[in-house]
């Protein structure tokens, strides 16, 4: 499986495993791709599922997209990428966190256990995302992860290829303008279970307080590390999603 349609769209798609309950892996924006969770929880996932990832439109191998990077077209994408499947579960990290919550809200009975990963709630957080993609530089590299500044700090292809990739979002999309636009989602809709995952050292760990206090199925997780618990708590960000999508 590698390109599939959705909303006319062509998506980068993998698959991992077979068998057991789907689960569906959402990455974040902008500097996210189905990497993220290929190299990290994904195949732990896969020794006893079907595990299925995909670059969300306009990122890694997808096709680049205009418009549409708000949490209600990103979940229709997904809509479109799941018809094949029975009830799954549902992993997301920081808008694709999002997009995996508006998801479950509006399907819940396509969602059987819901994980969400660093959830930046807006519409404060949006603004803070679109603050960090419009900063100077000096200022964006250093909310890189460690080995994406390591990267970008060299000066190589894959340093130039993240900085075309940023620069054609912020210019060339509505991708700023539907973040700044995006509504929070209605949490007390949301009755699917839900393990929210935050990093004790994140800005965005005062959404996972919201987000438990607001949903009435939610159980909060606090991890050491920043918003990118996949690179920086690998181990105990897998044992986490996987104890609790095997409870």
């Amino acid at each position: 499986m590698s390109g599939l349609i959705a909303n006319g769209l062509e998506h980068h798609v993998q698959e991992l495993g077979e068998g057991g309950v789907p689960v569906v892996m959402l990455h974040g924006l902008v500097i996210g791709s189905l990497a993220s969770w290929y190299f990290s929880a994904g195949p732990a996932l896969a020794k006893t599922r079907l595990v299925r990832m995909y670059d969300l439109r306009g990122h890694g191998r997808s096709q680049r997209a205009s418009a549409g990077y708000d949490t209600t077209t990103l979940a229709l994408d997904l809509l479109e990428l799941t018809t094949d499947l029975p009830p799954f579960d549902l992993v997301g990290h920081s808008w694709g966190a999002l997009v995996a919550i508006r998801f479950a809200i509006e399907h819940p009975d396509y969602v059987r256990r819901l994980v969400v990963v660093e959830a930046p709630l807006p519409p404060a957080s949006a603004i803070e995302l679109g603050a960090f993609l419009t900063a100077n530089p000096e200022d964006v590299a250093a909310s890189l992860p460690e080995s994406l500044r390591a990267s970008v700090a060299t000066g190589g292809r894959q340093a130039r290829r993240l900085v075309d990739h940023v620069v054609h979002l912020v210019r060339d999309t509505t991708l700023l303008s539907d973040l700044r636009a995006e509504p929070e989602p209605p949490l007390k809709e949301l009755y699917t279970p839900t393990l929210a995952l935050y990093g004790d050292q994140s800005s965005c760990l005062p959404a996972g307080d919201h987000l438990k206090a607001s949903a009435p199925h939610v159980d909060l997780k606090i991890l050491r590390g920043g918003h990118y618990l996949h690179l920086d708590a690998r181990t105990e960000l897998t044992t986490a999603i996987t104890e609790f999508l095997d409870g």
